[in-house]
């Protein structure tokens, strides 16, 4: 059976494809003016276009804009964590009926793991074997 996602709010949009583009670089760099933003992302698209998806972001709730200089500075308002945990956790429930080892499994498969990535993975079930031997 398929558990709630506890740190989705829903009344916080998900970002769309583009706009988690741009909230890596901002996670990544932390506050940046459009301009690095823009120039981070290999200028593709035009300063406007990203200039542009900012303010709408920013009306999401997804940026803040400290507009307090001359140049605007955005920050991303939603941590990393969280958001990928969201993602995680729809794909989980629309794609894998809710099942982790299911989604787990099948990422997996998509691609050859390598040995520090399989230590992580081990690493991180060990701990969830503790956290459930203390429940």
């Amino acid at each position: 059976m398929a558990r709630p996602i506890k740190d989705r709010d829903p009344s916080q949009p998900e970002p769309t494809e583009a706009e988690l583009l741009l909230l890596r670089v901002l996670w990544k760099n932390g506050p940046s003016s459009v301009r690095q933003v823009w120039e981070e992302t290999g200028s593709k698209g035009s300063y406007t276009t990203v200039l542009k998806q900012f303010q709408v972001m920013h009306e999401k709730g997804l940026l803040t804009r400290d507009d307090s200089a001359k140049v605007h500075i955005f920050a991303a308002a939603v941590p990393e964590q969280k958001v990928k945990r969201s993602l995680l956790g729809r794909l989980m429930t629309q794609m894998f009926e809710g099942s982790a080892a299911q989604l787990a499994l099948g990422a997996l498969s998509t691609r050859k793991v390598s040995a520090e990535e399989r230590a992580e993975i081990r690493k991180l079930l060990d701990e969830l074997d503790r956290k459930d031997g203390n429940d």
